[in-house]
């Protein structure tokens, strides 16, 4: 069985609504999907347990992929062809090279 790999972020408590909020990655062969969750709990809930609880809920919605979430597929970087990158120190050396000439 694979495991995903799951990062909690922006985790906080909305005293309003009294329940601990996040915004969890869950990482798959598949790429990434982040979902938003939130549990109601007391504030005086220690933050394991609300990562622990976020991160469930998190991992149930991804398993049964229901509800709303972003996905990141997986790919790499391509190099953009015919250019090279910008030196500008190497410019600048070329510009101050050249030899002065009159404008007019």
């Amino acid at each position: 069985m694979f495991t995903s790999p799951i990062q909690l972020t922006d985790v906080r408590y909305n005293a309003a609504e009294q329940q601990f909020e996040a915004a969890v990655r869950v990482l798959d062969r598949g790429g990434r999907r982040s979902y938003v969750c939130a549990i109601k709990a007391p504030i005086s809930m220690s933050f394991e347990q609300a990562a622990e609880g976020l991160a469930k809920q998190a991992l149930r919605r991804h398993r049964n992929r229901g509800g709303m979430f972003s996905h990141l597929s997986p790919s790499g970087f391509a190099r953009r062809g015919g250019r090279q990158a910008f030196d500008s120190k190497r410019w600048l050396e070329d510009v101050m090279a050249q030899p002065l000439t009159s404008a007019a």
